[in-house]
């Protein structure tokens, strides 16, 4: 396949709450037009499909996307060129989560928990989604707050019963972080957590990888090259990170560790959809307008993904196989270092796009019409 066909079957998931307000823990920045309802948020994710060409899905968030039809919220999704990807689970901002969800030592507590992960099931029934993504805020801030092994049984228990409740083509997405905002332990603190419990689970059951969830310094490419060879790899959340889960643009802070990131799937040959790995935007929007971001943070993935595309596979394991450490890492830096915005240009044009998705976007003057045009009702935000 050629460089210009696989660029051209890519796809990458846009977050419905990226759309919509953001802020750090300490304020929640308002913009004027940012979407009211999970419809508007479906509009501006159309958007951003129709100007790169490879954003056809638009994950969900619940209860921050709830709807009383999501058939309807589906077929809407439709009409505008897009379907409905990832349905995202909320057990972490309901007071009574204060000590955990699933891991909570009150089993009414508990219970309520897993209640939500299984009405998530019954939303995939309707909205047809493959994935249900996890994540828990789950954790201890002080040695001897809970019992740590009691919790992680208690974690074991929800996540087998809301496995045994995914139809037969629905996934399990499993994603981890280090911490935040537990500071002392985290119930999944990293990949091996998710990778361990998973492969309890069963096939269905794969690993998220958030790339703002490691401790500096971590290599994400060697976690990535694991889990694909173990077959337990389901998507990535694409953002930045400079100090801890800063949620940039993805390929802001660190666009050669995007690279190597991709150069990884690339030789594992599962950057086409039908490997089955789901690539996501996780990203807040806190400074920067929302929709000009989520298309730019697009827009750096397709480039680290060309780049990584033209890798000379030949020379390269021509050098590792002799011992050439120069010569190998010379493959991949010739690679990175190639300008492929022309090549992009020319595959937009191709694909009936504009070459310039940015420019595009400020000519439409789409930004300008939701100004005018969402004035009244509550803007829509993660609720911080």
């Amino acid at each position: 396949m050629s460089v210009k066909d696989a660029l051209r079957e890519q796809r990458i998931e846009t977050p419905s709450w990226a759309y919509g307000n953001s802020g750090t823990r300490f304020k929640v920045f308002a913009q004027q037009g940012v979407p009211r309802t999970p419809y508007e948020k479906i509009d501006d994710a159309a958007v951003v499909h129709r100007l790169t060409g490879i954003a056809p899905t638009v994950a969900l968030h619940i209860p921050w996307d709830r709807v009383d039809d999501y058939g309807k919220l589906a077929s809407y999704a439709r009409d505008r060129g897009v379907a409905l990807g990832a349905i995202n689970s909320n057990v972490f901002q309901d007071d009574d989560y204060k000590l955990g969800s699933v891991c909570h030592p009150d089993a009414t507590v508990r219970r309520k928990a897993i209640g939500h992960l299984l009405e998530c099931v019954d939303i995939m029934d309707q909205t047809g989604s493959r994935d249900l993504k996890l994540w828990f805020a789950d954790g201890l801030n002080y040695p001897g707050q809970d019992n740590i092994r009691a919790r992680q049984d208690r974690l074991a228990e929800a996540l087998r019963e809301t496995y045994d409740r995914l139809g037969s083509d629905q996934r399990m997405l499993l994603e981890y972080k280090l911490f935040e905002p537990a500071f002392y332990a985290t119930d999944v603190p990293d990949w091996g957590t998710a990778f361990a419990h998973c492969l309890q689970l069963g096939e269905r059951a794969q690993v998220v990888i958030d790339t703002g969830h490691h401790a500096p310094g971590t290599n994400i490419e060697f976690i990535v090259s694991f889990l694909l060879r173990a077959d337990k790899l389901g998507a990535f959340d694409f953002n930045s990170r400079f100090y801890a889960d800063d949620d940039l643009m993805a390929g802001a802070a660190d666009p050669f560790q995007l690279f190597r990131i991709m150069h990884e799937i690339v030789l594992a040959d599962a950057l086409k959809p039908a490997a089955g790995i789901a690539f996501m935007l996780d990203q807040c929007h806190n400074l920067e307008p929302k929709i000009p971001a989520i298309i730019r943070s697009v827009l750096n993935v397709q480039e680290a993904t060309a780049k990584a595309l033209l890798v000379d596979h030949g020379a390269l394991d021509a050098a590792q196989r002799s011992g050439d450490v120069l010569e190998a890492n010379a493959a991949l830096m010739d690679a990175y270092n190639t300008d492929v915005r022309p090549l992009l240009r020319e595959l937009r044009e191709d694909m009936g796009l504009d070459p310039d998705p940015m420019a595009a976007y400020r000519r439409s003057g789409y930004a300008e019409q939701i100004v005018r045009e969402r004035v009244g009702g509550e803007a829509a935000g993660w609720g911080a």
